[in-house]
């Protein structure tokens, strides 16, 4: 995957990667609505293995939204994910909620530029890939940079949220 900067304008989490000037690079590929899941047709369309493409899921933890970043190979683990944020309960968040509170739809929320800044953990199999690609804002539209300026970036904490066995996504 190239790793020139690359600006495509229309959505907040690129205004936001933008202004930061990290170097990131836009990926856009034709949505198919009758895929059974964003992330693996992200992938897909891009080219690249489902470990190196991370989804953005919003779950709350002790009544709190959270966000936390997995690739889109595994699952979330939502135990790993309160233990990562001191919390002792999680479930998937309302995705009516999850939406609202982002500013983003279901299978296009960004971990970046969003409404409100959530609380973020991204799963520390990132730190494995020089570069790794997530949401920009909009199904179709994947943007790819390295995963310590996706950190910096949220304020995410880096940790074991995800479980890599199962095949399908929570």
């Amino acid at each position: 995957m190239a790793k020139k900067k690359q600006q495509t304008a229309g959505t907040p989490a690129i205004t936001s990667l933008t202004a930061s000037g990290v170097d990131f690079t836009t990926h856009a590929y034709e949505h198919d609505p009758a895929h059974p899941s964003y992330g693996e047709e992200a992938a897909e369309a891009l080219g690249v293995s489902p470990e190196q493409v991370f989804k953005t899921l919003v779950a709350e933890v002790d009544g709190a939204l959270t966000v936390a970043v997995v690739p889109v190979s595994g699952s979330l683990d939502l135990k790993a994910l309160a233990a990562a944020v001191g919390g002792k309960r999680a479930a998937m968040a309302d995705p009516a909620l999850a939406e609202r509170t982002t500013g983003y739809v279901r299978g296009g929320i960004s971990p970046l530029g969003q409404r409100k800044r959530l609380p973020t953990v991204l799963d520390a199999s990132a730190s494995a890939h020089p570069t790794i690609c997530v949401s920009a804002g909009r199904r179709g539209l994947e943007v790819e940079l390295a995963p310590t300026a996706l950190a910096t970036l949220t304020g995410a904490v880096l940790a074991p949220i995800a479980r890599h066995s199962s095949p399908a996504g929570v």
